[in-house]
């Protein structure tokens, strides 16, 4: 490598006692405390200035250095100075109690520590002798040790206990002048604390209404202590472990309990119920915030209801005032889609989170929503900022809770940089949600607009119960798509069907019942009967104008149009012609037709995702690549279900093999398929 200047040498000083050890320099920060001139009676105030680092002239021990005189210059003058070299020990220094005094109440803060721990605060003395914050940060150190030793004598028994010293510590910093500490590394721990607190992560725990109610009566047959059934002594557990989970980590760390399938109160009273049968001592019950979870179609037009009956229970009135009237609710996406379509299941979560918000205003309720989406646009899917941002007004309230699952949990987080855009993305649609401009839209075109929707709803409810209804369905979606292999896949929590088999749709779980349909790459759970809806309608211009100034519909429209573009109609025959229902076949592949034609008609596109620049281009880059692993599944799948009888058991591992592992590759391809 050559120089068009020769870059001067590496500025170092050699480290003491150290044989060929040298420190190397960057920079030069001095501070000049000078003497007091001769008659004065102080000093001048110490100042800051900085040397360039090439100006130090080392010399080692027992040698002498020749210096060159500048050739300009008649005499040189020079001085001795001590130099200290701060490595990373010297990043947590603070001013001396000389120049950052400390506030009456850290001194308080200290004599506490004393009384505590002599021997914790005598080693913060001898590291920090003149410097109180660091001490007492020192201190805090040593007991948060203690915590995770679990020395019960000196350590911290709550997150907010530690939170309190840091906001002292905090307060008399900002008080002396050190600003730059106070709300620098000081309050990065406070947020820290506050997110995390001694837990980490919050657990949530969930559960099936009748599982409890079929938990109560076992116990009111054979008591607490009686011959109980499995289920029920698993619930009973769980309700301990909690208790256990709270008395350690703190109360934060598990409160939440989720009730799948909540009908009624009677449900949220269960789980209240079923928490103090659990425990001899009434002490030993967790503080539990239950969360009724509403899920089908008819849960959600009913959940004011429930909402109502849950206010006159005692239990839930006491937690509300330990709360300060803050109250969670879950709207789960995806078996409303599955058992009424997905237009009208995204109209019926609209009007469930309206009428909820409403309900929490008139009754004075905190309310913060939970939405179970998923991957797939028919669980809910789709940017999340734009979904935000088309809620009703008062359902975000500032806070958006949500659940990540499938494989957008490594396409949104997997990559920092991606990761944090996403982050600051859905933050920044939560605040500006609850902006009055953008309420007012959202209230005013959707009151314009609910006819039109109430007309696509009827429509399209009407045409997806045809086809779910037609005879034998259950059995030709099993045929058409990889339903049974990806019940072999550990994908999940919970198997993919209810029972040993799928004889309807009800025994078929909604996540499976979508990732096979977009494994088939027709997506059918996503917009299956908004095409019949439209050409219903037939009122082009109506529907173009709802998309513009619409945001709940315009945020619809595009996840569909999104879910078509991962359509492939070649490939899709494909699958179809895997069963013998011609009818069948046909019902499906004209509504797709149907669909893309006017969902195209109202975006304005020629087209999936024409003038979605980044994500359009993202999908055609995928695409064949995700072609080529979808044909070879589906020739796979011929084989097998052509000749599963006479072919070995060797060679039905081999495609079962091949099919497995197209699966996992159109699912990473496709991005959000369930």
């Amino acid at each position: 490598m050559s120089f068009v200047f020769a870059p001067p040498q590496q500025a170092v000083v050699p480290v003491q006692d150290e044989t060929y050890s040298y420190f190397p320099i960057r920079r030069v920060f001095g501070i000049a405390r000078n003497y007091a001139e001769p008659g004065a009676a102080t000093k001048d105030t110490p100042f800051y200035f900085m040397k360039d680092c090439y100006t130090v002239v080392p010399v080692a021990d027992g040698e002498c250095a020749r210096i060159p005189m500048p050739p300009q210059s008649q005499v040189l003058k020079h001085e001795i100075e001590l130099v200290a070299c701060l490595g990373k020990g010297g990043r947590n220094l603070t001013l001396e109690a000389t120049y950052s005094k400390p506030s009456a109440e850290l001194i308080n803060l200290w004599n506490h520590q004393v009384e505590m721990s002599p021997r914790y605060t005598a080693r913060a003395e001898l590291i920090s002798e003149h410097e109180p914050h660091r001490a007492v940060m020192l201190v805090m150190a040593d007991r948060l040790n203690a915590t995770v030793r679990r020395i019960t004598d000196t350590m911290y028994h709550s997150a907010d206990e530690f939170l309190e010293d840091l906001r002292v510590v905090q307060r008399s910093l900002a008080a002396c002048g050190a600003v730059r500490a106070a709300y620098g590394p000081v309050q990065t721990i406070i947020w820290q604390v506050e997110s995390f607190g001694f837990h980490m992560v919050e657990m949530e725990f969930r559960q099936h209404s009748v599982v409890h109610a079929r938990a109560l009566k076992d116990i009111h047959e054979n008591g607490i202590h009686g011959d109980l059934q499995p289920m029920t002594r698993e619930v009973i557990d769980t309700f301990r472990a909690i208790g256990s989970i709270q008395k350690r980590y703190g109360k934060k760390m598990a409160h939440r309990y989720i009730i799948s399938f909540t009908k009624s109160a009677q449900h949220v009273a269960d789980v209240f119920e079923l928490a103090h049968l659990s425990f001899a001592h009434e002490e030993d019950v967790p503080e539990l915030d239950v969360i009724p979870l509403f899920e089908q179609l008819e849960d959600l037009e009913g959940c004011v209801d429930v909402l109502d009956q849950m206010l006159t229970l005692p239990v839930v009135q006491k937690r509300l005032a330990q709360t300060n009237r803050r109250m969670e609710v879950m709207l789960g996406y995806s078996d409303s889609s599955k058992d009424a379509g997905p237009t009208t299941a995204m109209l019926a979560l609209h009007s469930a989170q309206e009428r909820i918000a409403k309900w929490a205003e008139k009754n004075d309720i905190d309310l913060v929503l939970m939405h179970g989406r998923g991957g797939a646009v028919g669980r809910g899917g789709g940017p999340a900022n734009k979904a935000v941002l088309a809620q009703p007004k008062g359902s975000v309230n500032c806070f958006f809770k949500l659940t990540e699952q499938g494989e957008v949990i490594f396409a949104r987080y997997g990559n920092r940089t991606l990761a944090q855009r996403h982050v600051e993305s859905v933050a920044a649609a939560t605040l500006l949600q609850s902006a009055p401009s953008v309420e007012k839209t959202n209230t005013e075109t959707t009151q314009k607009f609910w006819d039109m929707a109430e007309k696509l709803n009827a429509a399209s409810h009407e045409r997806y119960l045809d086809l779910l209804n037609t005879e034998d369905f259950t059995p030709w979606f099993s045929t058409v798509t990889p339903l049974t292999e990806v019940g072999l896949l550990p994908i999940g929590s919970r198997p993919a069907k209810r029972g040993l088999g799928a004889k309807s749709l009800d025994d078929l779980r909604t996540i499976p019942w979508i990732f096979s349909w977009s494994q088939a790459r027709i997506n059918l759970a996503a917009w299956y009967g908004l095409g019949t809806a439209c050409e219903q309608l037939g009122d082009l211009d109506q529907l173009k104008a709802a998309y513009q100034e619409w945001p709940f519909f315009r945020t619809f429209i595009d996840n569909i149009e999104m879910s078509i573009a991962k359509t492939d109609q070649r490939i899709a025959k494909m699958y179809l012609h895997l069963g013998d229902r011609d009818d069948l076949s046909e019902k499906v592949f004209t509504e797709m037709q149907l669909t893309r034609k006017w969902v195209l008609a109202i975006v304005g596109d020629e087209w999936p995702l024409q003038r979605r620049r980044v994500l359009g281009c993202a999908v055609r880059v995928r695409n064949p690549y995700v072609d080529a692993l979808s044909i070879a599944q589906v020739r796979a799948l011929r084989e097998v279900r052509m000749n599963q009888d006479e072919m070995a058991e060797e060679k039905k591992a081999e495609y079962m093999s091949l099919i497995l592992s197209t699966v996992t590759g159109v699912s990473a391809g496709l991005q959000n398929t369930g």
